[in-house]
């Protein structure tokens, strides 16, 4: 067996319930890492836009000059957090530095910019990623005009670290839950599963002999269809095997005796010196042989119409026919007159072999027992939104209290030879696999009728 084959229900049942939830996770952590950095950005955005703003308000211009009012405690403010690295420059004109603590490079491309609207972009400045906002200003006495740009940078360091807090605490909390929905889940998948469990323990326990159906009192619907779906098979194999042993029995039974016979028979025909008693030892061994023959026969027909069949449709006014035909010779032979009566053409879902064999034991059996000079009539008709199939003789017939026993196996009304009792059980067997029936009744003034009900075919 392969490993994919070994994989167990509840592994698998794990795997596509939680590896989606880690994978969404996952997901929802970079998103949300993501839309943390924007956050983040944002904030430090409107930092530098309010910072570089101030500090254009602190340069004022004087004349063809400038004022810088810059106190130390402002640039001490910008300069107190040194995780948070802000820089800052004044340049007139643009990039020539004027003021400030480090040289911040101008925006790439360094276009011109519409005087008081900040312009943000990221630099590298000292190997560390800052965010930059810039401001051109205008300034001159009206005959000469210039130009001064305002830069304040500062580290994404914070910005990260903001990321990370709100990272954290949004997914610290999900991934508590992830883990509690984890558990729920195991727990969810291993009680859904516990009525398998108890059906794979009953089955593992159950004799092989009993063969009883499952019990399963508490269980989802869908166990409870593997079950009723189990009680069938198992119920099937319950008939299959006692029918094979039912089938065992038969056999040792009825064979022990003929067998016996035989080998007694032979022994004496090894004994005898006489060729015309000799002759009469080997008839009666022949007879014996015949009989088991006969017995092995319906022995094997009787198990064969046990068992489950398929059935199609089937035209029995022409089998009835053909058996018929089949028969002749054999009804001559014994001084019978057999004939057919019915109907040319009528289908019932049946099995045709099955169907054959009922007819022949029916036409066997009144030939046997109705007697020389007897009429037997195999007959084909609709009655009652029915098909009968009927085998009739005016033979000696049966009492009304061997009526009620003529389909029990191994049971016979006479004593004549070559008969073993299964015929009629046959037949009976063969009527309940076509779900009819088989009845028998006396025909006046005097015989039997063994008939074959079976539906039509819808």
């Amino acid at each position: 067996m392969s490993a994919a084959a070994r994989f167990s229900l509840k592994r698998q049942l794990l795997v596509w319930l939680l590896l989606p939830q880690l994978v969404l996770w996952l997901m929802g952590g970079v998103l949300a890492f993501r839309v943390a950095l924007a956050y983040a950005e944002k904030t430090i955005d409107q930092s530098l836009t309010q910072s570089v703003r101030s500090l254009a308000r602190q340069v004022k211009p004087l004349g063809s000059g400038l004022l810088i009012d810059f106190p130390r405690a402002a640039q001490d403010i910008m300069e107190q957090d040194p995780s948070d690295r802000v820089a800052y420059m004044v340049s007139s004109p643009p990039g020539s530095f004027l003021l400030g603590n480090t040289k911040i490079p101008a925006m790439q491309p360094d276009l011109y910019m519409p005087d008081n609207e900040p312009r943000l972009y990221e630099v590298v400045l000292d190997g560390k990623p800052m965010r930059v906002a810039s401001m051109d200003l205008s300034f001159g006495d009206g005959f000469t005009d210039q130009r001064m740009r305002v830069q304040v940078a500062k580290s994404l360091v914070v910005q990260q670290r903001i990321a990370r807090e709100l990272v954290r605490d949004v997914l610290f909390p999900l991934l508590l839950l992830g883990a509690v929905l984890s558990v729920l889940v195991y727990e969810g998948i291993r009680r859904g599963l516990a009525p398998l469990e108890r059906l794979e323990a009953q089955l593992a326990h159950r004799a092989t002999a009993s063969l009883s159906p499952i019990e399963m009192t508490q269980a989802p619907e869908e166990v409870h269809s593997l079950a009723n779906a189990l009680n069938h098979l198992l119920t099937t194999l319950r008939r299959s095997l006692s029918q094979e042993k039912r089938f065992l029995n038969d056999a040792a039974h009825q064979l022990r005796t003929p067998l016996a016979g035989l080998i007694s028979q032979t022994e004496l025909a090894m004994q005898e010196k006489d060729p015309a008693a000799l002759q009469q030892r080997l008839t009666k061994v022949h007879t014996g042989a015949q009989r088991s023959a006969h017995l092995v026969h319906q022995l094997l027909s009787l198990a064969r119409t046990e068992a489950e069949v398929a059935l199609h449709p089937v035209d029995v006014a022409t089998l009835a026919r053909e058996v018929a035909r089949e028969w002749t010779p054999r009804a001559v032979a014994a001084g019978v007159d057999l004939g057919y009566e019915g109907e040319d053409a009528l289908t019932v879902p049946g099995d045709k072999l099955l169907l054959r064999e009922g007819l022949s034991n029916l036409i066997d059996n009144a030939l046997r027992y109705a007697g020389k000079g007897s009429n037997v009539t195999l007959r084909t008709q609709v009655r009652d939104g029915h098909c009968l199939l009927e085998v009739e003789d005016n033979g000696p017939g049966l009492s009304a209290e061997h009526l009620e026993r003529v389909f029990e196996r191994f049971w016979r009304a006479s004593e004549l030879p070559g008969g073993c009792g299964l015929g009629l059980s046959i037949v009976a067997e063969i009527a309940q696999r076509h779900r009819g029936t088989a009845t028998a009744r006396t025909t006046l003034p005097h015989g039997l009728t063994i008939s074959f009900r079976l539906p039509l075919q819808g």
